[in-house]
Protein backbone atom coordinates (compact mmCIF):
# COMPACT_ATOMS: atom_id res chain seq x y z
CA UNK A 1 0.00 0.00 0.00
CA UNK A 2 1.45 3.36 -1.05
CA UNK A 3 1.82 5.91 1.73
CA UNK A 4 -0.22 9.05 0.93
CA UNK A 5 1.44 12.40 0.42
CA UNK A 6 0.93 15.05 3.08
CA UNK A 7 -0.03 18.65 2.48
CA UNK A 8 2.52 21.32 3.31
CA UNK A 9 0.52 22.32 6.39
CA UNK A 10 0.33 18.75 7.65
CA UNK A 11 4.12 18.57 7.46
CA UNK A 12 4.29 22.01 9.11
CA UNK A 13 2.01 20.95 11.99
CA UNK A 14 3.83 17.71 12.78
CA UNK A 15 7.11 19.63 12.95
CA UNK A 16 5.81 22.79 14.65
CA UNK A 17 6.88 21.72 18.14
CA UNK A 18 10.47 21.99 16.94
CA UNK A 19 9.97 25.77 17.03
CA UNK A 20 9.60 25.83 20.81
CA UNK A 21 12.18 23.14 21.48
CA UNK A 22 14.73 25.11 19.49
CA UNK A 23 13.89 28.31 21.34
CA UNK A 24 14.85 26.41 24.47
CA UNK A 25 18.03 25.10 22.87
CA UNK A 26 18.93 28.60 21.60
CA UNK A 27 18.52 30.09 25.07
CA UNK A 28 20.62 27.25 26.47
CA UNK A 29 23.35 27.55 23.84
CA UNK A 30 23.61 31.31 24.12
CA UNK A 31 23.24 31.75 27.86
CA UNK A 32 24.19 28.67 29.91
CA UNK A 33 27.91 29.54 29.86
CA UNK A 34 26.90 33.05 30.90
CA UNK A 35 24.67 31.69 33.70
CA UNK A 36 27.30 29.26 34.97
CA UNK A 37 29.94 32.00 34.92
CA UNK A 38 27.61 34.28 36.88
CA UNK A 39 27.14 31.49 39.40
CA UNK A 40 30.91 31.07 39.85
CA UNK A 41 32.34 28.74 37.16
CA UNK A 42 35.77 29.66 35.74
CA UNK A 43 36.54 29.61 32.01
CA UNK A 44 38.53 26.39 31.77
CA UNK A 45 35.85 24.40 33.63
CA UNK A 46 32.92 25.49 31.46
CA UNK A 47 33.36 22.64 28.99
CA UNK A 48 33.17 20.14 31.87
CA UNK A 49 29.86 21.63 33.06
CA UNK A 50 28.58 21.48 29.49
CA UNK A 51 29.18 17.72 29.47
CA UNK A 52 25.75 17.38 31.10
CA UNK A 53 24.10 18.10 27.74
CA UNK A 54 25.66 15.37 25.54
CA UNK A 55 25.64 12.84 28.38
CA UNK A 56 21.89 13.31 28.80
CA UNK A 57 21.44 12.91 25.06
CA UNK A 58 23.57 9.79 25.05
CA UNK A 59 21.53 8.20 27.82
CA UNK A 60 18.05 9.39 26.95
CA UNK A 61 17.63 9.34 23.18
CA UNK A 62 18.23 5.60 22.49
CA UNK A 63 15.88 4.69 25.37
CA UNK A 64 13.17 7.04 24.18
CA UNK A 65 13.66 5.94 20.57
CA UNK A 66 13.28 2.27 21.43
CA UNK A 67 10.32 2.94 23.74
CA UNK A 68 8.48 5.03 21.15
CA UNK A 69 8.95 2.26 18.56
CA UNK A 70 6.88 0.00 20.85
CA UNK A 71 4.30 2.58 21.96
CA UNK A 72 0.80 3.11 20.63
CA UNK A 73 -1.90 4.70 22.75
CA UNK A 74 -4.67 7.30 22.43
CA UNK A 75 -2.18 10.09 21.77
CA UNK A 76 -0.18 8.05 19.30
CA UNK A 77 3.29 6.59 19.04
CA UNK A 78 5.75 9.49 19.32
CA UNK A 79 3.46 12.25 20.64
CA UNK A 80 3.22 11.05 24.30
CA UNK A 81 6.99 11.40 24.70
CA UNK A 82 6.99 14.86 23.12
CA UNK A 83 4.32 16.09 25.52
CA UNK A 84 5.87 14.66 28.68
CA UNK A 85 9.33 15.95 27.81
CA UNK A 86 7.98 19.44 27.03
CA UNK A 87 6.30 19.76 30.45
CA UNK A 88 9.50 18.85 32.31
CA UNK A 89 11.69 20.99 30.04
CA UNK A 90 9.52 24.08 30.51
CA UNK A 91 9.60 23.64 34.29
CA UNK A 92 13.40 23.29 34.30
CA UNK A 93 13.77 26.40 32.13
CA UNK A 94 11.94 28.41 34.78
CA UNK A 95 14.13 27.03 37.58
CA UNK A 96 17.61 27.23 35.98
CA UNK A 97 18.18 31.02 36.01
CA UNK A 98 16.81 31.15 39.56
CA UNK A 99 19.48 28.83 40.96
CA UNK A 100 20.77 31.58 43.27
CA UNK A 101 17.46 31.50 45.14
CA UNK A 102 18.31 27.99 46.40
CA UNK A 103 21.52 29.09 48.14
CA UNK A 104 20.04 28.39 51.59
CA UNK A 105 19.48 24.74 50.68
CA UNK A 106 22.13 23.82 48.10
CA UNK A 107 25.08 25.63 46.44
CA UNK A 108 23.66 27.53 43.45
CA UNK A 109 26.30 26.12 41.10
CA UNK A 110 25.34 22.54 42.01
CA UNK A 111 21.63 23.29 41.76
CA UNK A 112 22.16 24.99 38.39
CA UNK A 113 24.11 22.01 37.08
CA UNK A 114 21.42 19.54 38.21
CA UNK A 115 18.62 21.59 36.64
CA UNK A 116 20.70 22.01 33.48
CA UNK A 117 21.04 18.22 33.25
CA UNK A 118 17.32 17.64 33.88
CA UNK A 119 16.37 20.30 31.34
CA UNK A 120 18.61 18.86 28.67
CA UNK A 121 17.32 15.33 29.35
CA UNK A 122 13.77 16.64 28.92
CA UNK A 123 14.75 18.42 25.69
CA UNK A 124 16.02 15.09 24.38
CA UNK A 125 12.84 13.26 25.39
CA UNK A 126 10.91 15.85 23.38
CA UNK A 127 13.36 16.25 20.50
CA UNK A 128 14.16 12.66 19.54
CA UNK A 129 10.61 11.50 18.67
CA UNK A 130 10.20 14.46 16.29
CA UNK A 131 12.91 12.99 14.06
CA UNK A 132 11.15 9.61 14.02
CA UNK A 133 7.73 11.23 13.53
CA UNK A 134 8.85 12.73 10.20
CA UNK A 135 10.18 9.37 9.08
CA UNK A 136 6.90 7.71 10.16
CA UNK A 137 4.49 10.19 8.61
CA UNK A 138 6.24 11.61 5.52
CA UNK A 139 6.46 9.39 2.41
CA UNK A 140 9.89 8.86 0.82
CA UNK A 141 9.33 11.30 -2.05
CA UNK A 142 8.61 14.12 0.44
CA UNK A 143 11.41 13.33 2.85
CA UNK A 144 13.72 16.14 1.71
CA UNK A 145 10.80 18.55 2.13
CA UNK A 146 9.94 17.13 5.55
CA UNK A 147 13.39 17.58 7.00
CA UNK A 148 13.79 20.98 5.33
CA UNK A 149 10.56 22.21 6.98
CA UNK A 150 11.88 20.88 10.26
CA UNK A 151 15.11 22.78 9.72
CA UNK A 152 13.18 25.95 8.83
CA UNK A 153 11.16 25.80 12.07
CA UNK A 154 14.23 24.95 14.11
CA UNK A 155 16.00 28.03 12.87
CA UNK A 156 13.01 30.36 13.23
CA UNK A 157 12.95 29.21 16.87
CA UNK A 158 16.69 29.69 17.14
CA UNK A 159 16.43 33.29 15.89
CA UNK A 160 13.67 34.10 18.37
CA UNK A 161 15.43 32.41 21.30
CA UNK A 162 18.81 33.92 20.49
CA UNK A 163 17.65 37.54 20.39
CA UNK A 164 15.37 37.37 23.44
CA UNK A 165 17.92 38.58 26.04
CA UNK A 166 19.09 41.37 23.70
CA UNK A 167 15.51 42.50 23.03
CA UNK A 168 14.60 42.41 26.71
CA UNK A 169 17.62 44.61 27.46
CA UNK A 170 17.60 47.06 24.57
CA UNK A 171 13.89 47.28 23.79
CA UNK A 172 12.09 46.41 27.04
CA UNK A 173 14.76 47.91 29.29
CA UNK A 174 15.67 45.04 31.61
CA UNK A 175 19.17 45.01 33.11
CA UNK A 176 21.71 42.74 31.37
CA UNK A 177 24.47 43.02 33.99
CA UNK A 178 24.60 40.36 36.70
CA UNK A 179 25.43 40.83 40.34
CA UNK A 180 27.78 38.50 42.20
CA UNK A 181 26.29 35.00 42.26
CA UNK A 182 23.12 36.03 40.44
CA UNK A 183 21.80 35.90 36.88
CA UNK A 184 20.92 39.04 34.90
CA UNK A 185 17.17 39.89 34.89
CA UNK A 186 17.06 39.93 31.07
CA UNK A 187 18.27 36.31 30.98
CA UNK A 188 15.79 35.20 33.65
CA UNK A 189 12.80 36.63 31.77
CA UNK A 190 14.07 35.24 28.47
CA UNK A 191 13.92 31.76 29.99
CA UNK A 192 10.38 32.38 31.27
CA UNK A 193 9.19 33.38 27.81
CA UNK A 194 11.03 30.50 26.15
CA UNK A 195 9.45 27.96 28.49
CA UNK A 196 5.97 29.25 27.63
CA UNK A 197 6.52 29.09 23.87
CA UNK A 198 8.14 25.66 24.10
CA UNK A 199 5.16 24.13 25.85
CA UNK A 200 2.66 25.88 23.59
CA UNK A 201 4.27 24.80 20.31
CA UNK A 202 4.57 21.17 21.39
CA UNK A 203 0.90 21.21 22.41
CA UNK A 204 0.11 22.50 18.90
CA UNK A 205 1.82 19.48 17.31
CA UNK A 206 0.22 17.05 19.77
CA UNK A 207 -3.31 18.29 19.10
CA UNK A 208 -2.96 19.05 15.37
CA UNK A 209 -1.23 15.80 14.34
CA UNK A 210 -2.85 12.41 14.14
CA UNK A 211 -0.39 9.57 13.86
CA UNK A 212 -1.20 6.52 11.76
CA UNK A 213 -2.93 3.64 13.47
CA UNK A 214 -0.72 0.52 13.75
CA UNK A 215 -2.42 -1.31 10.89
CA UNK A 216 -2.04 1.71 8.57
CA UNK A 217 1.57 2.28 9.52
CA UNK A 218 2.60 -1.34 8.94
CA UNK A 219 0.76 -1.43 5.62
CA UNK A 220 2.48 1.74 4.41
CA UNK A 221 5.88 0.43 5.49
CA UNK A 222 5.32 -3.06 4.09
CA UNK A 223 5.58 -4.73 7.50
CA UNK A 224 3.69 -7.58 9.14
CA UNK A 225 1.67 -6.12 12.04
CA UNK A 226 1.24 -9.48 13.79
CA UNK A 227 4.95 -10.20 13.63
CA UNK A 228 5.66 -6.77 15.09
CA UNK A 229 3.20 -7.29 17.95
CA UNK A 230 4.76 -10.68 18.70
CA UNK A 231 8.21 -9.07 18.73
CA UNK A 232 6.98 -6.37 21.15
CA UNK A 233 5.46 -8.92 23.52
CA UNK A 234 8.63 -11.00 23.37
CA UNK A 235 10.70 -7.92 24.16
CA UNK A 236 8.53 -7.10 27.19
CA UNK A 237 9.01 -10.59 28.60
CA UNK A 238 12.80 -10.46 28.38
CA UNK A 239 15.06 -9.76 31.34
CA UNK A 240 17.13 -6.58 31.58
CA UNK A 241 20.25 -8.50 30.63
CA UNK A 242 18.56 -9.91 27.55
CA UNK A 243 17.32 -6.45 26.54
CA UNK A 244 20.81 -5.00 26.90
CA UNK A 245 22.23 -7.85 24.82
CA UNK A 246 19.58 -7.27 22.16
CA UNK A 247 20.34 -3.54 22.14
CA UNK A 248 24.05 -4.24 21.75
CA UNK A 249 23.34 -6.59 18.85
CA UNK A 250 21.14 -3.91 17.27
CA UNK A 251 24.04 -1.48 17.53
CA UNK A 252 26.45 -3.95 15.96
CA UNK A 253 23.98 -4.55 13.15
CA UNK A 254 23.48 -0.88 12.32
CA UNK A 255 23.60 0.02 8.62
CA UNK A 256 27.11 0.83 7.45
CA UNK A 257 26.03 4.31 6.40
CA UNK A 258 25.52 5.18 10.08
CA UNK A 259 29.17 4.43 10.73
CA UNK A 260 30.27 6.50 7.74
CA UNK A 261 28.13 9.45 8.81
CA UNK A 262 29.53 9.11 12.34
CA UNK A 263 32.90 10.49 11.20
CA UNK A 264 31.24 13.55 9.65
CA UNK A 265 29.16 14.01 12.78
CA UNK A 266 32.23 13.79 14.99
CA UNK A 267 33.99 16.74 13.39
CA UNK A 268 30.77 18.77 13.03
CA UNK A 269 29.56 18.43 16.61
CA UNK A 270 33.05 18.73 18.10
CA UNK A 271 33.11 22.20 16.53
CA UNK A 272 29.57 23.15 17.54
CA UNK A 273 30.20 22.25 21.19
CA UNK A 274 33.19 24.59 21.26
CA UNK A 275 31.11 27.40 19.75
CA UNK A 276 28.29 27.08 22.29
CA UNK A 277 30.71 26.85 25.20
CA UNK A 278 33.25 29.54 24.34
CA UNK A 279 31.68 32.07 21.96
CA UNK A 280 30.65 34.45 24.79
CA UNK A 281 34.19 34.53 26.21
CA UNK A 282 35.83 34.71 22.76
CA UNK A 283 33.73 37.71 21.74
CA UNK A 284 34.16 39.52 25.05
CA UNK A 285 37.95 39.03 24.90
CA UNK A 286 38.61 39.43 21.18
CA UNK A 287 36.21 42.27 20.40
CA UNK A 288 35.27 44.00 23.66
CA UNK A 289 38.80 43.72 25.05
CA UNK A 290 37.89 42.01 28.35
CA UNK A 291 41.06 40.48 29.84
CA UNK A 292 41.31 36.76 30.45
CA UNK A 293 41.83 37.43 34.17
CA UNK A 294 38.17 38.42 34.47
CA UNK A 295 37.25 34.80 33.78
CA UNK A 296 39.33 33.56 36.72
CA UNK A 297 37.20 33.13 39.85
CA UNK A 298 40.25 33.37 42.15
CA UNK A 299 41.38 36.64 40.56
CA UNK A 300 37.88 38.08 40.75
CA UNK A 301 37.66 37.17 44.44
CA UNK A 302 41.09 38.72 45.05
CA UNK A 303 39.96 41.96 43.39
CA UNK A 304 36.77 42.03 45.44
CA UNK A 305 34.44 41.42 42.50
CA UNK A 306 34.08 42.49 38.88
CA UNK A 307 34.27 46.26 38.20
CA UNK A 308 31.15 47.84 36.75
CA UNK A 309 32.74 48.56 33.36
CA UNK A 310 33.92 44.95 32.99
CA UNK A 311 30.49 43.63 33.99
CA UNK A 312 28.91 45.97 31.45
CA UNK A 313 31.29 44.81 28.70
CA UNK A 314 30.66 41.14 29.46
CA UNK A 315 26.92 41.79 29.51
CA UNK A 316 27.02 43.63 26.18
CA UNK A 317 29.15 40.87 24.64
CA UNK A 318 26.76 38.25 25.99
CA UNK A 319 23.80 40.04 24.44
CA UNK A 320 25.64 40.36 21.12
CA UNK A 321 26.27 36.61 21.15
CA UNK A 322 22.50 36.26 20.96
CA UNK A 323 22.39 38.55 17.92
CA UNK A 324 25.15 36.56 16.22
CA UNK A 325 23.36 33.30 17.00
CA UNK A 326 20.18 34.80 15.60
CA UNK A 327 22.20 35.80 12.55
CA UNK A 328 23.52 32.32 11.83
CA UNK A 329 20.06 30.88 12.50
CA UNK A 330 18.52 33.36 10.06
CA UNK A 331 21.09 32.46 7.42
CA UNK A 332 20.27 28.82 8.12
CA UNK A 333 16.58 29.56 7.57
CA UNK A 334 17.34 31.16 4.21
CA UNK A 335 19.59 28.30 3.16
CA UNK A 336 17.03 25.71 4.28
CA UNK A 337 14.54 27.24 1.81
CA UNK A 338 16.74 26.18 -1.11
CA UNK A 339 18.63 23.27 0.43
CA UNK A 340 16.19 20.55 -0.70
CA UNK A 341 16.23 21.83 -4.29
CA UNK A 342 20.02 22.07 -4.29
CA UNK A 343 20.24 18.52 -2.92
CA UNK A 344 17.91 17.25 -5.65
CA UNK A 345 20.04 18.94 -8.34
CA UNK A 346 23.61 18.50 -7.07
CA UNK A 347 23.20 15.60 -4.65
CA UNK A 348 23.05 15.54 -0.88
CA UNK A 349 26.75 14.82 -0.39
CA UNK A 350 27.89 17.81 -2.43
CA UNK A 351 25.55 20.21 -0.65
CA UNK A 352 26.44 18.75 2.76
CA UNK A 353 30.20 19.00 2.16
CA UNK A 354 30.13 22.54 0.76
CA UNK A 355 27.96 23.68 3.67
CA UNK A 356 30.40 22.33 6.26
CA UNK A 357 33.29 23.94 4.39
CA UNK A 358 31.47 27.28 4.61
CA UNK A 359 31.09 26.78 8.37
CA UNK A 360 34.77 25.99 8.78
CA UNK A 361 35.72 29.15 6.90
CA UNK A 362 33.44 31.15 9.19
CA UNK A 363 35.10 29.88 12.36
CA UNK A 364 38.61 30.32 10.98
CA UNK A 365 37.92 33.96 10.07
CA UNK A 366 36.68 34.76 13.59
CA UNK A 367 40.07 36.13 14.72
CA UNK A 368 40.05 38.83 12.03
CA UNK A 369 37.34 40.93 13.66
CA UNK A 370 39.05 42.81 16.47
CA UNK A 371 38.42 46.49 15.65
CA UNK A 372 37.46 48.14 18.99
CA UNK A 373 36.26 51.45 17.50
CA UNK A 374 32.63 52.04 18.36
CA UNK A 375 29.98 52.21 15.66
CA UNK A 376 26.28 53.04 15.79
CA UNK A 377 24.02 50.26 14.50
CA UNK A 378 20.31 50.43 13.69
CA UNK A 379 18.74 46.99 14.24
CA UNK A 380 15.21 48.18 13.38
CA UNK A 381 13.90 47.16 16.81
CA UNK A 382 16.52 49.29 18.56
CA UNK A 383 19.80 51.15 18.07
CA UNK A 384 23.06 50.24 19.80
CA UNK A 385 26.70 51.30 19.92
CA UNK A 386 29.07 48.34 19.55
CA UNK A 387 32.69 47.75 18.49
CA UNK A 388 33.21 47.63 14.71
CA UNK A 389 34.67 44.16 15.10
CA UNK A 390 31.47 42.90 16.71
CA UNK A 391 29.46 44.06 13.72
CA UNK A 392 31.95 42.40 11.36
CA UNK A 393 31.43 39.05 13.11
CA UNK A 394 28.12 38.78 11.30
CA UNK A 395 30.04 37.79 8.14
CA UNK A 396 31.42 34.52 9.60
CA UNK A 397 27.89 33.74 10.76
CA UNK A 398 26.80 33.34 7.13
CA UNK A 399 29.03 30.29 6.80
CA UNK A 400 28.12 28.98 10.23
CA UNK A 401 24.42 29.28 9.40
CA UNK A 402 24.80 27.39 6.12
CA UNK A 403 26.67 24.60 7.95
CA UNK A 404 24.07 24.51 10.73
CA UNK A 405 21.18 24.08 8.27
CA UNK A 406 22.96 21.19 6.60
CA UNK A 407 23.91 19.52 9.90
CA UNK A 408 20.26 19.58 10.99
CA UNK A 409 18.88 18.06 7.80
CA UNK A 410 21.36 16.32 5.52
CA UNK A 411 22.51 13.44 7.78
CA UNK A 412 18.90 12.52 8.55
CA UNK A 413 17.78 12.79 4.92
CA UNK A 414 20.69 10.53 3.92
CA UNK A 415 20.07 8.13 6.79
CA UNK A 416 16.28 7.85 6.87
CA UNK A 417 15.91 5.82 3.70
CA UNK A 418 18.56 3.32 4.82
CA UNK A 419 16.88 2.38 8.11
CA UNK A 420 14.48 -0.58 8.57
CA UNK A 421 11.02 0.87 9.18
CA UNK A 422 10.36 -1.23 12.29
CA UNK A 423 13.51 0.08 14.00
CA UNK A 424 13.58 3.69 12.87
CA UNK A 425 13.16 5.07 16.40
CA UNK A 426 15.87 2.98 18.02
CA UNK A 427 18.33 3.62 15.19
CA UNK A 428 17.63 7.36 15.25
CA UNK A 429 18.31 7.18 18.99
CA UNK A 430 21.54 5.25 18.44
CA UNK A 431 22.52 7.79 15.79
CA UNK A 432 22.41 10.40 18.53
CA UNK A 433 25.60 8.76 19.86
CA UNK A 434 27.31 10.44 16.92
CA UNK A 435 26.10 13.78 18.28
CA UNK A 436 26.77 13.15 21.96
CA UNK A 437 30.15 11.39 21.73
CA UNK A 438 32.05 14.18 19.93
CA UNK A 439 30.61 16.72 22.36
CA UNK A 440 31.79 14.60 25.29
CA UNK A 441 35.26 14.37 23.77
CA UNK A 442 35.22 18.12 23.16
CA UNK A 443 34.04 18.79 26.70
CA UNK A 444 36.80 16.66 28.21
CA UNK A 445 39.68 18.19 26.27
CA UNK A 446 38.59 21.67 25.12
CA UNK A 447 38.98 23.28 28.54
CA UNK A 448 42.45 21.78 28.97
CA UNK A 449 43.48 22.92 25.48
CA UNK A 450 42.14 26.41 26.14
CA UNK A 451 43.99 26.76 29.44
CA UNK A 452 47.22 24.88 28.73
CA UNK A 453 47.79 25.56 25.03
CA UNK A 454 45.94 28.80 24.31
CA UNK A 455 46.36 30.44 27.75
CA UNK A 456 42.61 31.09 28.01
CA UNK A 457 42.52 33.08 24.75
CA UNK A 458 39.14 31.76 23.63
CA UNK A 459 39.43 32.98 20.02
CA UNK A 460 41.97 30.25 19.31
CA UNK A 461 39.68 27.46 20.48
CA UNK A 462 37.08 28.83 18.03
CA UNK A 463 39.64 28.56 15.23
CA UNK A 464 40.31 24.96 16.29
CA UNK A 465 36.60 24.38 15.79
CA UNK A 466 36.99 25.74 12.25
CA UNK A 467 39.68 23.20 11.45
CA UNK A 468 37.42 20.42 12.73
CA UNK A 469 34.55 21.60 10.52
CA UNK A 470 36.79 21.54 7.44
CA UNK A 471 37.73 17.92 8.24
CA UNK A 472 34.01 17.17 8.49
CA UNK A 473 33.48 18.60 5.01
CA UNK A 474 36.18 16.33 3.60
CA UNK A 475 34.85 13.23 5.37
CA UNK A 476 31.40 13.61 3.73
CA UNK A 477 32.91 12.14 0.58
CA UNK A 478 33.54 8.85 2.41
CA UNK A 479 29.78 8.32 2.83
CA UNK A 480 28.16 5.85 0.42
CA UNK A 481 24.45 6.57 0.13
CA UNK A 482 21.94 3.72 0.16
CA UNK A 483 18.15 3.46 0.40
CA UNK A 484 16.14 0.48 1.62
CA UNK A 485 12.83 2.40 1.67
CA UNK A 486 12.70 3.33 -2.02
CA UNK A 487 13.53 6.97 -1.45
CA UNK A 488 13.20 9.20 -4.51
Amino acid sequence: MKQPKLSFWQIWNLSFGFLGVQIGFALQNGNVSRILSDLGADLSSLSLFWLAAPIMGLLVQPIVGAASDRTWNRLGRRLPFMLGGAVVAATAMVLLPNSSMMVAFIPPMLFGLVIFAIKDAAFNVTFQPFRSLVSDMVPPEQRNLGYSVQTLLINIGAVFGSILPFVLTNVVGLDNASKAGEVAPSVIWAFYIGATVLLGSVLWTVFRTREYAPEQYFAYKGLDAKAHELAVQTQKSRSLGEKLTDFWQTMLGMPSIMKQLALVQFFSWFALFIMWTYFPAAIAQNTWGVGTEWYDAAYIAQMGGIPAHIAAAKGAAGDWVGILYAGYSLFAVLFSLVMAKLANVFGRKFVYSMALLAGGAGYLSFALFTDPSMTHVDLFITQVDIPQGALGLMFPMVGVGIAWAAILAMPYAILAGALPANKTGVYMGIFNFTIAAPQIVSGLIAGWILGSVFENQAVYIVMLAGAAMVLGALSVWLVKEQDTQAQV
